[in-house]
């Protein structure tokens, strides 16, 4: 299994998020379990472009603190919103051979749901725990309704196993 980490970075990890608090203690308790039982932890950084204040070399572009890589972790940018699509990322995942994927970050309707597609497309086992992704209110819906859309409704029994945080810590726990 690897610990996919989509898109926690600065400009937009802030208290606007849907259960902002138990988001950022849910993925840190994720990556440091993750790391204590030897689970590799990956990041992909989401690049708008130059110019955008979101892009490399922007402070919003950085990933945020608290869940900040280790040194040894690899990450990686993409400028779309499915990670596969930075086929040095699909490359490196495809040539570890490994078919699980537990997937936690921003934003639950664009980036997360865009690779959590395209992994089962590709054939992954995709695991997402509770309240380890999160988005903001948007023009159609509120943040909590956007939330509950894809993990209550749309991922489970389609693309993804959502699973409660305890569950997501003992299959940490087992690699």
């Amino acid at each position: 299994m690897i610990l996919l980490v989509v898109d926690v970075q600065k400009g937009i990890t802030n208290d606007r998020l849907y259960a902002y608090e138990s988001f950022i203690n849910n993925i840190t308790e994720l990556i440091n379990t993750a790391r204590s039982n030897n689970v590799e932890v990956i990041y992909v950084q989401h690049d708008d472009g130059p110019g955008s204040g979101f892009s490399i070399g922007d402070e919003a572009f950085e990933i945020a603190e608290q869940v900040a890589p280790n040194s040894d972790e690899k990450v990686f940018v993409k400028t779309i919103n499915s990670c596969f699509g930075n086929h040095d990322f699909a490359e490196y995942l495809k040539d570890t051979g490994e078919k699980e994927l537990m997937i936690i970050g921003l934003q639950t309707n664009f980036c997360i749901d865009a690779t959590i597609k395209s992994a089962f497309e590709r054939g992954y086992r995709v695991i997402i725990p509770a309240e380890s992704n999160s988005t903001f209110d948007n023009d159609y819906m509120d943040a909590e309704t956007t939330y509950r859309y894809y993990n209550e409704m749309m991922w489970p029994k389609r693309f993804a196993e959502c699973v409660s945080m305890e569950a997501a810590i003992k299959l940490l726990q087992k690699m």
